[in-house]
């Protein structure tokens, strides 16, 4: 493999994986905006994605968009592929490749930690590993997701008379912290700005339950004092959060681990809760991966290519042309990256 100006390019095979241009063949691994561009003649990704990049591209989505399950193979120009789960997303996947005897995993952007809306990482041994390094840094360790539902809950239960507007992405995100709501007993309805709708819809139709959810337009002149109400980041202070009484603004993400960043976004309760891998479960996953090479991409490449050379590894700084020019704030943008949700239109500042 070698990057490109389109991409991480396989040569045998003679197709992308996550290419930001438009290419004849890509491999997606999710359905975030930096990763499932439009445009491309053929594509091939999990079901959930391909779903998932129908209902956000539409026509654009590309030419021919094929489904391959987790466990499934295909082979092309004498490349094996297949796709293993990668915790990010409903659908994400990393992509294992075999040639010669030899063995590539790109994980695309990944979290081991817990989440019940997506199917858990599988560690996958392998002579070159491509690893995200969103969260590369040693001072980003994650929180349990309850304790920080823990602490929304506590504050809800505190100020009976305010709202509480939670910043959350709208692919993943939102639907991740509607079910661990609802693992920790919240049963009422959970109030959604209008473009995190359609990504709980699908959600539903893949069999993820999420409970009661109304849209916020549907309750004209309601206060939400003392509800839950799950928006972008974009509309926390827009004129849209205005019909909120007096609300609590949260922001769920990686980022909040920084305390600037919360107070730089006037977030009153960050909360801590990441679709990524924190420092801790990266160099693991290098180590467990028995990879003798390790390429970084995505994020904090520098330390994380330090750490793996610790580790006596071979290790190579990527920075995909194009990747460090995106902006966004989605929990996969790390400085000068994208956010990972179109939905929600983003200031240009690093994401989570």
């Amino acid at each position: 493999m070698r990057p490109t100006s389109s991409g991480l390019y396989c040569v045998p095979g003679d197709f992308f994986i996550d290419p930001h241009r438009p290419v004849e063949r890509a491999i997606v691994t999710h359905g975030h905006s930096d990763h499932a561009r439009p445009g491309h003649t053929h594509v091939l990704a999990t079901p959930e994605t391909v779903a998932i990049m129908r209902a956000r591209l539409g026509p654009a989505a590309g030419g021919q968009l094929e489904a391959l399950c987790v466990g499934e193979r295909r082979s092309h120009l004498g490349v094996d592929i297949r796709l293993a789960p990668a915790g990010h997303v409903l659908g994400s996947a990393q992509v294992v490749l075999e040639w010669r005897g030899m063995r590539a995993v790109v994980t695309g952007d990944y979290k081991r930690h817990a989440d019940p809306t997506a199917a858990p990482f599988e560690l996958v041994r392998c002579h070159l590993l491509v690893t995200e390094a969103t969260f590369g840094l040693p001072v980003f360790r994650h929180e349990p997701a309850a304790h920080e539902i823990g602490r929304l809950l506590r504050s809800l239960a505190a100020n009976p008379d305010r709202a509480h507007l939670v910043g959350a992405y709208g692919l993943g995100k939102c639907q991740r912290l509607i079910a661990l709501l609802r693992e920790a007993g919240y049963d009422r309805t959970i109030w959604l700005h209008g473009a995190s709708e359609r990504m709980c819809e699908l959600y539903e139709a893949f069999g993820l339950a999420l409970g009661p959810l109304a849209g916020v337009t549907k309750a004209a002149g309601a206060s939400f004092a003392g509800e839950i109400v799950l928006a972008p980041p974009g509309a926390l202070a827009d004129r849209w959060s205005r019909r909120l009484a007096d609300p609590v603004t949260c922001f769920a993400s990686g980022w909040m681990r920084v305390r600037g960043r919360a107070r730089q976004r006037g977030v009153e309760l960050p909360l801590v809760i990441s679709d990524h891998a924190d420092w801790p479960e990266l160099v693991r996953t290098i180590a467990e991966s028995e990879a003798e090479e390790v390429w970084v991409t995505h994020g904090r490449e520098e330390a994380l290519c330090h750490q793996a050379s610790l580790m006596g590894l071979r290790a190579r700084a990527l920075a995909l042309v194009g990747r460090g020019e995106e902006d966004g704030d989605g929990e996969g943008g790390a400085p000068g990256r994208a956010g990972g949700d179109d939905n929600a239109p983003v200031p240009p500042e690093p994401n989570p």
